[in-house]
Parts: structure tokens; C-alpha cells; sequence
């Protein structure tokens, strides 16, 4: 790959990763709006790492206090807030795991990749966040965190399966339905991202170590590298305008990408191959 099609591939997983606007959707569209090659499963990994590594270095406080926590809970006392964030969070994390290796093992997972999908979901979810951010009380903190909220927002974000949702999107709309203000929605959704993102680049990295080369190798450390400093630049600028601005640009943005590629995927004018 060249660099600037590692660039590329590596600034938009790492800018709509955290932001809620679906870094799945653009990744499957990029090579079929530009005309370049597939980005291949080695790249994905390494891009994963990169957005993984910018989230746990920005909230490396929370991060230490979960770790912390970790013998409690699996000796089952949850009576310190590290050892009941790593529950929460490990709780949280279940059900897209769950219904993601469904989805792979029944093959769904491909058959849900389309124009007209990521349009849809581009276009609803968006409309979704924009409902709840509006309407959704800002009375809990993220410390207010508790086991139903967990539960309702893991399953929220097993909905992000589903190409053009955006896992950081569905679980902040969950979050500002339970109530949280949009800082602490934002938190609790990036927190819940560090454990997905772990499961999944444990997942496609075990299926793509053994075959990949030298050059592979190469081009995955430069791109979790790219990656890393995109994602930390956009995760900062996110949460520093949530505390004055609302998801609205977040939604026009979906809007328009949605109703745009619907009109190509019904049209025939663009299709992903």
C-alpha cells in the first residue's frame, strides 16, 4: 500500500472511530468511492490498535482505576469503584460479543454490507441521537453508573454490528436516554470502547498473524501509529466542545451522507463489491 493510501485509511478510522458518525460505514466505503484497493484485515488490526492506544492514553485514569479493580471482581468483590467500573464494563461488553460472533459465524455480518444499509442506518441513527440528546434529561454523571445502565447500554452498542450505526453514536444515545449529560455519555461510550475494540483486534489479528509479511507488518505500524495521533486529536476536540456544544453537527453530518447514499445505492450508482 502507499503511503498516502495508509494515510487515508488511517485518518478516517482514527477521526470517526470515537466521533459518533460510524468509522465501520466510511471504512467499507472508502474503496469503493475512490476506486483503491480493499485496505485488507492487517491494516484494519493495526488501525484498531492505534484508536485502541488513543483512548486508553486519554482516559488513562479511569483505565488504571478499572485495572485496578480487575483481582476484586474476579473474586467476586464488587464494593470498590475500580472493581465495579471492570464489572460494569465486562458486563457491558458481553452482548456485542455475543451477537458479533453470531453475525460472523452465520455470515450476516458480510451480507449487511451494503450501500443502502449504511445509508439507512447513517440516516436513522442519526435521527435517533439527535431525539435523545434533545429530549434525554442530563441529571447522572458517569460515577452514577449502574448495573442496568450497563446492561441497556451493551445492548445498545450490539446494534452498532450493523455497518453505518457507530458503536461511540448508539451507546452515547443510549446513555443520554438513561439520563447522563453528554460529557458523561461520551465517557461512559469511550470506556465501553476499550474492551470492544480489545476483543476485536484480538479477534481479526489472530485470524491475520500468520499470514502477513514483512511488508504488512510494516505498513500496520505505520498506520496504528497514524491511527493513534488521529484518534487522540479528535477524542480531545470531542469532549472539549461537549462541554458547550450539543450532537447536533454530528447529526446534520449522518443526514446528508445518508440521504446521499441512498439515493446512490437505490439508483445503482454505487455499489460495494
Amino acid at each position: 500500500m502507499t503511503l498516502f493510501h495508509l494515510l487515508l485509511v488511517a485518518l478516517i478510522q482514527g477521526i470517526t472511530e470515537f466521533l459518533p458518525v460510524s468509522s465501520s460505514g466510511h471504512l467499507i466505503l472508502l474503496p469503493n468511492l475512490t476506486g483503491m484497493e480493499d485496505q485488507g484485515q492487517v491494516i484494519d488490526v493495526a488501525v484498531h490498535v492505534g484508536t485502541l492506544g488513543a483512548v486508553i492514553l486519554y482516559f488513562w485514569r479511569d483505565v488504571k482505576l478499572g485495572l485496578s479493580g480487575i483481582p476484586r471482581m474476579l473474586t467476586g468483590r464488587i464494593d470498590t469503584p475500580g472493581s465495579k467500573l471492570a464489572f460494569l464494563l465486562a458486563i457491558a461488553t458481553v452482548p456485542v460479543m455475543a451477537v458479533g460472533l453470531i453475525l460472523n459465524m452465520t455470515g450476516l455480518d458480510d451480507a449487511m454490507r451494503s450501500v443502502t444499509v449504511i445509508g439507512w442506518t447513517m440516516l436513522i441513527f442519526g435521527l435517533v441521537l439527535y431525539w435523545a440528546d434533545q429530549r434525554g434529561p442530563q441529571t447522572k454523571r458517569d460515577g452514577d453508573w449502574t448495573l442496568r445502565d450497563a446492561i441497556v447500554m451493551g445492548l445498545w452498542q450490539a446494534v452498532a454490528l450493523i455497518p453505518g450505526t457507530s458503536r461511540s453514536g448508539i451507546t452515547i444515545t443510549a446513555g443520554r436516554i438513561l439520563g447522563y449529560d453528554r460529557e458523561a455519555a461520551a465517557r461512559l461510550a469511550m470506556l465501553m470502547s476499550i474492551p470492544t475494540i480489545l476483543a476485536s483486534g484480538v479477534l481479526l489479528g489472530a485470524e491475520v498473524v500468520a499470514t502477513a509479511d514483512t511488508q504488512a507488518a510494516r505498513d500496520g505500524a505505520i498506520a496504528a501509529a497514524m491511527a493513534f495521533v488521529a484518534a487522540l486529536a479528535a477524542l480531545a476536540l470531542m469532549m472539549r466542545l461537549l462541554r458547550s456544544v450539543s450532537f447536533t453537527p454530528y447529526v446534520i453530518y449522518r443526514v446528508i451522507l445518508g440521504v446521499i447514499l441512498l439515493w446512490l445505492g437505490y439508483s445503482g450508482a454505487l455499489t460495494i463489491s
